[in-house]
């Protein structure tokens, strides 16, 4: 049975039950809910690494002083916390925590941005490697 810290927890239920759990942990629940309140997490599995990430997309709005304190409460519970982040059968597995407040363009899908390609994201960067500027191959 999958856990995390310490409830159970079905595989599509992680990020909530991850989001639910760590408020309730943390030593200064109020601060660390309110800056919690309009971020969203975002759970992924690297069946690769077999290393589990929760990606919490926080608002630009908050100062670099909220995103280190949030930071320092996920580490305090990381390394206070009775149980771990994510464990299957009693075993604890690999995990990660990631704060960002960079949005990044949706380039497929119903949500795309305007203008936005997968080509389109790359063509700077190929246009590149034979612009101005670039010394000619010798011969």
């Amino acid at each position: 049975m999958w856990k995390i810290l310490g409830s159970d927890a079905m595989y599509l239920e992680f990020a909530d039950v991850w989001r639910k759990r760590i408020s309730e942990i943390v030593s200064n629940g109020k601060r660390f809910n309110d800056l919690m309140k309009n971020a969203d997490v975002l759970y992924i599995m690297n069946g690769a690494t077999e290393e589990h990430t929760f990606m919490v997309q926080l608002p630009e709005s908050l100062s670099p002083d909220d995103v280190q304190f949030l930071a320092d409460e996920i580490l305090n519970v990381a390394r206070t916390y009775e149980h771990p982040f994510v464990t299957l059968n009693d075993e604890r597995e690999k995990c990660q925590v990631i704060f960002t407040t960079e949005k990044e363009p949706e380039i497929l899908g119903l949500d795309k941005a305007e203008g936005i390609s997968a080509g389109a994201v790359f063509q700077p960067i190929i246009e590149g490697w034979g612009g101005k500027g670039r010394q000619e191959p010798f011969m």
